[in-house]
């Protein structure tokens, strides 16, 4: 029981440092001085950009979401819990690496290392936790409530996640890989809210685990 509790405090944070990470970064990236949707997310966190600092608060406010959100999973799902680790790590890692101005990426820009290491570590960050959401999706141990919530956000983020793949490899920057970027991004963040939200509240709501009945048996809220 103690560690149910745990785990629904753990996702009730997740929640709130996920709303406030996406708060600061929205707030940075609309105010900031990028060329509208043809600029990267990341460009707000540059160092000559006025809302660097509320970029980065946010972002490492989300890294900090997603490794409360993987102390709030089930025991049963470690897959799902280390792909939400890695993922926050690399978040960690892109908040903590600055790119150059433009954050350029290959093949159709110049770059440099931290370009690189900043641009990788945003990617991976992005497709772990997309991962994560497959994982939960075909895993036996999540609930019903889980696989829903994974099944949404992942049939959104998939063909998503192609098109900004295409876009970076074929185009190259531009109004679709900034806007599909931006979309991709909102559909992580809502899948990690409403995700957050459930774990935090499903005990009140009759889909948490088994409770003891009388005459000794379990009765699974499941």
């Amino acid at each position: 029981m103690a560690e149910d509790t745990g785990r629904r405090i753990a996702a009730a944070f997740a929640a709130v440092c996920l709303a406030a990470g996406a708060a600061a970064v929205t707030v940075a990236v609309i105010a900031g001085p990028g060329p509208g949707p043809i600029a990267y997310v990341s460009e707000a966190g540059i160092t000559d950009s006025g809302y660097a600092g509320a970029y980065r608060l946010g972002i490492f406010s989300v890294a900090a979401s997603l490794l409360l959100l993987a102390g709030a999973l089930p025991p049963g799902l470690r897959a799902a819990a280390g792909l939400l680790g890695v993922g926050a790590v690399a978040t960690v890692l892109s908040g903590a690496v600055t790119c150059s101005e433009g954050c350029p990426l290959p093949p159709f820009e110049a770059t440099t290392v931290a370009d690189l290491v900043h641009g990788g570590a945003s990617i991976a960050a992005t497709a772990a936790v997309v991962l994560a959401m497959l994982v939960l999706l075909f895993s036996p141990a999540a609930d019903q409530g889980l696989r829903r919530i994974a099944a949404v956000g992942a049939a959104v983020a998939l063909p998503v996640a192609a098109v900004v793949a295409a876009a970076l490899l074929l185009v190259g920057r531009s109004a679709l890989l900034g806007v599909s970027e931006r979309v991709l991004l909102v559909v992580v963040a809502a899948w990690g809210l409403v995700t957050s939200g459930y774990l935090a509240v499903r005990s009140l709501t009759g889909d948490g685990p088994s409770v003891p009945a009388r005459g000794g048996s379990n009765v699974s809220r499941r």
